[in-house]
């Protein structure tokens, strides 16, 4: 059984940065998400990072947010710089076993509780 624990987040005014983490037992053989879900949204893909460390984000984010892990930590990452309101969610961190991070929410096996992000314009 995987246990994820997110912290970080919180408040932050537009352009500022936040970093959120995941903390995933059995961490090096598992592929890792970061989804979010705004008040009545869907939940939808922020990025992954597969078991070998590749990654993939949506294209909303390219280039504000990283992704990556350490697995001596069991930990993985969601670094997010020059938010924008529409960057307020609820961040979940997500897992699955094997070696590849699909982009769909229900592939993944193990899910975080969530972590409140709320940029203020």
């Amino acid at each position: 059984q995987v246990q994820l624990v997110e912290s970080g987040g919180g408040l932050v005014q537009a352009g500022g940065s936040l970093s959120v983490s995941c903390a995933a037992s059995g961490l090096s053989r598992l592929s890792m998400g970061w989804f979010r879900q705004a008040p009545g949204k869907e939940r939808e893909f922020v990025a992954v990072i597969s078991r070998s460390g590749g990654t993939y984000s949506v294209e909303s984010v390219k280039g504000r947010f990283t992704i990556y892990r350490d697995n001596a930590k069991n930990t993985v990452y969601l670094q997010m710089n020059n938010l924008t309101p529409e960057d307020t969610a609820v961040y979940y961190c997500a897992a699955r076993d094997g070696r590849f991070a699909p982009t769909q929410a229900r592939e993944y096996d193990y899910w975080g509780q969530g972590t409140q992000v709320t940029v203020s314009s």
